[in-house]
């Protein structure tokens, strides 16, 4: 019986001590990828955990916080032929253990690598005159395009800093001179562009002035003709109002003058036939002549009979 208690107890001892040896405490900001029998378990974060003996391990154990990678200066060449050498920081932040620990074999040499061929394509884009005054945007374009590789790894990039940017003297030299050259010729063609462009102003404006006054010219000529047609016809219609007004005049006057004589009836008669004759002195083939008329006819025969005797 004795035996059997001193077994015993030496059995739970040692299960006390296997268990105490298992117990791990992961602190703040750290992670443990844990393996069973080599295959990824589970991910422990902050507090008190229990490995399973024999079975589980302990593949990586990973810090959280925000890390930061100095690489050494990448040799770059500018898009106006420029050679220099850009020192880089990238900072970084693991978010997904799982895919740390099994996306890439060396996740921060992959970004060192990747962080040197963008850099060299984005300087490759600009002259050096943008590549030294556009930090910012040469940092934020290099920090979106390393974000969206590493998303894979479980890796967020947060920022991207170029730290120094190493040109030699020569290489500086010739640069500032080809720089010069090329602002010469930039001002020469923005100048030219700009005299071109108000040449064209004041050709266009001169057409538009000549249109104008073109059209101006044939529309008061129109104008001019229009009035003269209308002053003419105003005078040729008062002509002849004036002129019938002078008939209509003359025959009132005549009528007046034949009323004050009062004439007799043979002399209304002679007026007749006078007026008779003048009718038939026409082109009309058929006169119809009125019974009084015919009186008459026959009293200026007897009249002119008389005469003649």
């Amino acid at each position: 019986m004795l035996e059997f208690i001193i077994v015993a107890a030496i059995v739970l001892f040692a299960l006390l001590v296997l268990a105490i040896c298992n117990l791990r405490i992961v602190p703040q900001s750290k992670a443990y990828v844990m393996e069973r029998l080599g295959v990824y378990g589970r991910t422990w974060h902050t507090g008190l955990h229990i490995k399973i003996p024999f079975i589980e391990r302990a593949a990586k154990i990973l810090d959280l916080k925000e890390q930061v990678a100095d690489y050494p200066p990448q040799p770059v060449i500018t898009k106006d032929n420029v050679r220099m050498e850009v020192d880089t920081v990238v900072f970084y932040q693991i978010t997904d253990c799982k895919l740390f620990a099994y996306g890439h074999a060396n996740p921060l040499a992959a970004i060192e690598h990747l962080t040197a061929t963008t850099l060299r394509n984005i300087i490759g884009e600009l002259e050096l005159d943008a590549t030294l005054t556009s930090r910012d945007l040469i940092n934020s374009r290099m920090r979106a395009i390393l974000d969206e590789a590493t998303d894979a790894w479980g890796i967020r990039v947060t920022r991207v800093e170029l730290k120094n940017i190493i040109i030699s003297d020569n290489e500086l030299a010739e640069a500032m001179e080809k720089q010069m050259i090329a602002e010469r010729k930039r001002r020469e063609q923005i100048i030219l562009a700009e005299g071109e462009r108000k040449a064209a102003i004041l050709v266009a404006e001169g057409k538009k002035q000549a249109d104008i006054l073109e059209a101006e010219g044939k529309k008061q000529a129109e104008i001019l003709a229009a009035e003269a047609r209308r002053e003419a016809m105003i005078c040729e219609a008062e002509g002849e109002a004036e002129a019938i007004l002078q008939v209509q005049q003359a025959t009132a006057e005549g009528i007046k003058m034949v009323n004050a004589s009062e004439p007799s009836k043979e002399v209304l008669a002679i007026k007749s036939l006078e007026a008779f004759q003048k009718a038939a002195d026409g082109q009309a083939t058929k006169i119809i002549i009125p019974s009084e008329i015919q009186g008459l006819a026959g009293l200026a025969s007897s009249a002119s009979e008389i005469f003649k005797a």
